[in-house]
């Protein structure tokens, strides 16, 4: 059975006493043990986040790695670094990374490899631009960011994926895929990947929906037969609306 995963993207939010707030609020707070929850806050405060969710079910991740092991790489953080301070996983390739620090899928693929060396989980995302959809050319983006950064893969380095589909038009913006839409490319990523490494690895792969997705709309999302759960920005920034989307399946 795959995995129901919520992942809260704080991105560049918080300081360290509102981070460590908003970790405890969620510990306390009634939400489904049976979805695995993941926090993603800013790397100065991985570590405090660990510890505050220590002996808790809640997971830490990362949400950016180096793609070079270690050396004279100025502000750059290792993915051995992340492992040492007790992350789990770690966001490779979300669209505001390809989008302003110009991430290739080539790079992509050597992040990964550092993530699965040093036995981190990658959050691979995966997501086309609004003049993609808009060109009906959606599939075929989302074909290549996979089949570059993935397929050069194991069949069991592939089964420690997770893939998050981010419909770059609709981060942030309010606009969110109808289900049927969401569905769709849910769909096509689980097929595509059976077509590479065969029906059992795609139907254990957990795939998030990313785009938008807050406490109003996860319900409807969580229920579709190819999502298992979503990358929550905005709404993971407050504790009653990720633990509602937690409670969501």
């Amino acid at each position: 059975m795959r995995k129901k995963i919520v992942a809260g993207n704080w991105k560049m939010n918080t300081d360290l006493n509102q981070a460590l707030d908003l970790a405890r609020e969620i510990r306390l707070s009634n939400y489904d043990k049976s979805a695995t929850l993941i926090i993603i806050p800013p790397f100065p405060f991985l570590y405090s986040i660990v510890e505050a969710t220590n002996n808790s079910v809640i997971q830490v991740g990362a949400q950016n790695c180096s793609k070079n092991k270690n050396g004279a790489f100025t502000g750059e953080v290792s993915a051995e670094m992340l492992n040492s301070v007790g992350v789990k996983y770690v966001i490779v390739g979300h669209s505001e990374r390809r989008t302003y620090f110009k991430e290739t899928n080539q790079e992509l693929a050597e992040k990964i490899k550092e993530c699965l060396s040093n036995k981190l989980i990658p959050i691979y995302c995966c997501g086309e631009l609004l003049e993609d959809r808009t060109n009906e050319n959606h599939f075929e983006v989302v074909k290549t960011q996979l089949s570059e950064a993935l397929f050069h893969l194991s069949p069991d380095q592939m089964k420690g994926i997770i893939i998050a589909y981010e419909p770059v038009w609709a981060i942030g913006t309010g606009v969110t895929a109808s289900p049927e839409q969401a569905q769709e490319m849910h769909q096509y990523i689980r097929q595509f990947i059976a077509k590479k490494f065969g029906d059992t690895i795609a139907n254990s792969i957990s795939i998030l929906y990313g785009g938008s997705c807050n406490a109003a709309n996860a319900k409807e999302l969580f229920a579709l037969p190819d999502v298992d759960g979503g990358l929550i920005g905005g709404a993971s920034l407050k504790a009653v609306d990720f633990v509602a989307i937690s409670n969501s399946f």
